[in-house]
């Protein structure tokens, strides 16, 4: 009788570092909007509030075709460990930024940590191919796709509670680098694969590979419908989650836990930018190999 893959290295520690980032990132997020809406009293702190939704997916529109051709180009497990080094750092620009109260340091690691969420992308999918057996991908996806639904649903409450009576910055800062730190070591254990394709060219044009990618899924009917669905699903989920602080708070009254309360339930169909269309498709390593 085979092992669970979630106590097996194969598998694991991606499961474990996917769980950890999408919990830092909505708990980031949810803290920045909870300080500008209750803590702060910013002018004009509703639209900062939609913003923040905003800045957080920017990256993806640019930077999702290079995320690809890094996927393909080098070691995906190599190339995630330095993605989580160098989040370690943001975590460290967020966690002054929240000290400071400084909304401009905040807004600009969210940008960052969409970078990071960006590149990421293509290789926590990508590389399943390549850590598992065909007949276990289903399973290998649905863990994956578990853990940043279990992450985000925490990730959305702990950022609501850090910013109330029982939090503040020295409980944010303990939080934000403990789970930045806990992601980076989680990646040093996922299993190296190799490069999938070597003479992958990197495209240092953001704008052109991302117009590239559009134009592989326009020559594709199926991918291209596919994709438009999925992309409207999220794009009116990250919409109604950008919307519903400011709605409880100024039209229903509501305080901090009832904000907390609402995006928790609402959490599943739209905070999960990480991953607006997946397709898997094994690497020719992965072929050979199963």
């Amino acid at each position: 009788m085979s092992k669970p893959l979630l106590i097996q290295r194969r598998f694991g520690p991606l499961f474990c570092v996917q769980f950890f980032s999408a919990f830092n990132d909505n708990f980031l997020k949810n803290a920045l909007v909870f300080t500008i809406l209750f803590q702060m009293g910013v002018e004009g702190g509703e639209s900062l509030v939609t913003i923040a939704s905003g800045i957080l997916m920017l990256p993806f529109i640019f930077l999702s075709g290079l995320g690809g051709q890094l996927a393909d180009r080098y070691d995906k497990a190599r190339v995630a460990q330095w993605l989580k080094l160098v989040e370690i750092a943001i975590a460290g620009l967020a966690v002054a930024g929240f000290f400071w109260q400084s909304i401009s340091l905040l807004m600009t690691t969210l940008v960052l940590f969409g970078v990071i969420s960006a590149l990421f992308g293509p290789i926590k999918y990508g590389i399943l191919p390549d850590l598992l057996a065909p007949s276990e991908l289903p399973r290998g996806n649905a863990l994956v796709e578990g853990a940043t639904f279990v992450a985000i649903l925490l990730g959305t409450y702990a950022g609501g509670f850090i910013t109330g009576a029982h939090g503040g910055p020295w409980v944010f800062g303990i939080a934000m680098m403990t789970i930045a730190v806990a992601s980076w070591l989680a990646a040093l254990w996922v299993p190296k694969v190799g490069a999938a394709s070597p003479d992958t060219v990197v495209d240092r044009n953001v704008v052109r590979s991302s117009v590239r990618l559009i134009g592989e899924l326009w020559a594709d009917a199926r991918l291209w419908r596919t994709g438009v669905m999925v992309s409207l699903f999220w794009m009116f989920g990250v919409v109604a989650m950008a919307l519903m602080p400011t709605f409880v708070k100024d039209i229903l009254g509501g305080r901090e836990a009832a904000v907390s309360a609402y995006l928790t339930v609402f959490a599943d169909p739209g905070a999960d930018h990480r991953q607006p269309c997946r397709i898997l498709r094994p690497s020719r390593q992965s072929s050979r190999r199963h």
